[in-house]
């Protein structure tokens, strides 16, 4: 039976899950690791640290596997799609520390690009803000000496987190790039499917440095490692991995990833979708094939709960405990405003000051920080709707959706059916099923759960629309404070 070995490469860990043909999983390796915030908006990592975990993930899954080994066929690559990576093309020593999607540091810079939004929108599928790469390369260029003296003796390489670890991991040093984490750069055009040379220009950064960009499904070199040696035959992003996770996905239902970040996802064919504030993204590429979807993103997710345990001193177990039974209480009154990490679709406020409205215990803000990624979650699933009919089902995946009073809330506000799998490891699942050849026989793990609306959620309703009339103006005053 041949088996998959698929690197999922997050913000909080990196794994490596081996599945078989059908979809089982049957090894894993896990290596945690810890994002650096030297100042205010900096988030980053150590490269080497990162690749260093990538390959103890590897290691582990292969050694649960014993003399099965021989069986893997194929391995592929998902990473966070907005993080990234300089180093040097002689020695592969990293140049620059692995800058993450969360990072904010070159705000004020990209900042005076607002203007041609649209025009940038409609080129990138994205929006102006700090969060996608071309402002992290762009103060990599003019903050670090190392990264400019490689680029005048051309020996610099850039890119998103996934070349740099392709580069390490392949023994061709092959430098190349998918749609969907190319998409992430604001430099890549996802019309034409290739970097945007007036883009380049317009953001003042040199072609040479960049990965050539490829289909998701290409030969991307072999990776041997701890006894095995098999082709590199995927690279994607996590939130386009993880749509694939249960199959081929359907128009029909809203796709919800609940980790670090959240994402919603819809799928919009082998048409790029405009939407004025949404994004328009790559999630496949096989050779001519082409699939979009329309995509809102929530940046104070699994981040949020986690900053507001460390303000509160409590750690993750605790937290989701208190989570769970405090909100199935009845009417909690706490509301919470999440600018963490930047406010994200359909809004748009790079920074925006996080804040309780009204006072309440530890529990009870544990609570509003939960309900807020459900409020943020909603606001999305509203401005879908006027791209799309209504979603007959809601399908969530990721850590934070293991809470259950979460997923149920999250039913209860949209009043859509909430569809949680066995396993929730999407992105790592989704990367096998590509890698598989998209088979027709794949299996659903059991254990799923399925959240129905409440006949009377009108309390949380009333609270949304609470939350949102505060939201709005406290991004007023955000942007008024910003001219």
């Amino acid at each position: 039976m041949s088996l998959y070995l698929t690197i999922d490469q997050g913000g909080h860990a990196s794994r490596a899950l081996v599945f078989d043909e059908r979809g089982a999983l049957i090894a894993q390796g896990y290596e945690q690791i810890i994002a650096l915030q030297p100042q205010a908006d900096w988030v980053e990592y150590e490269p080497k640290h990162l690749l260093q975990s990538v390959v103890v993930a590897i290691e582990k899954a292969i050694a649960a596997l014993g003399d099965r080994k021989r069986e893997i066929v194929a391995a592929g690559l998902a990473t966070q799609r907005s993080t990234i990576v300089c180093w040097d093309r002689d020695t592969g020593d990293p140049l620059s520390p692995a800058i993450s999607w969360q990072d904010r540091r070159a705000a004020d810079w990209i900042r005076h690009f607002e203007p041609r939004d649209d025009e940038i929108h409609r080129s990138t599928g994205l929006f102006v803000t700090a969060h996608y790469g071309v402002s992290k390369l762009h103060w990599c260029l003019t903050n670090l000496r190392e990264v400019r003296e490689a680029q005048a003796e051309r020996r610099c390489l850039w890119g998103p987190l996934a070349s740099y670890l392709l580069y390490q991991l392949s023994t061709e040093k092959i430098h190349a790039v998918d749609p969907s984490n190319a998409s992430r750069t604001l430099l890549w055009n996802f019309q034409n499917l290739e970097w945007d040379e007036n883009l380049l220009d317009l953001f003042g950064l040199p072609p040479e440095p960049l990965p050539r960009s490829v289909p998701t499904v290409h030969a991307y070199g072999r990776l041997q490692i701890a006894g095995i040696d098999v082709p590199i035959t995927v690279m994607t992003g996590d939130q386009a991995a993880a749509l694939y996770a249960y199959g081929l996905p359907s128009n029909s239902t809203a796709y919800v990833n609940m980790g670090t970040g959240a994402f919603v996802q819809r799928m919009s064919g082998g048409n790029a979708d405009y939407s004025p504030r949404l994004l328009t993204s790559v999630v496949l590429q096989r050779g001519n094939e082409v699939s979009y979807v329309l995509e809102g993103t929530v940046n104070g997710c699994g981040t949020a709960l986690v900053e507001i345990e460390r303000q509160l001193g409590i750690d993750e177990n605790t937290a989701e405990r208190e989570i769970s039974d405090w909100m199935t209480r009845p009417n909690p009154s706490l509301l919470f405003v999440n600018g963490i990490a930047g406010l994200g679709s359909p809004f748009w406020v790079p920074r925006l000051k996080s804040k309780f409205i009204g006072e309440g215990t530890a529990q009870e803000k544990l609570v509003a920080v939960a309900e807020s990624i459900v409020f943020l979650l909603q606001a999305n699933l509203d401005e879908m709707g006027d791209m799309f009919i209504a979603p007959r089902r809601l399908f969530v995946t990721g850590g934070i959706s293991k809470i259950d009073p979460i997923c149920q809330c999250l039913a209860d506000l949209s009043g859509v059916a909430v569809d949680r799998p066995g396993e929730c490891e999407a992105t790592a699942r989704g990367t096998a099923f590509v890698m598989a050849g998209m088979p027709s026989a794949w299996l659903d793990p059991p254990g799923g759960r399925r959240f129905e609306p409440s006949q009377d959620s009108s309390a949380l309703r009333d609270r949304y629309v609470r939350w949102r009339a505060i939201l709005s103006k406290e991004i007023e005053n955000a942007r008024r404070s910003a001219r």
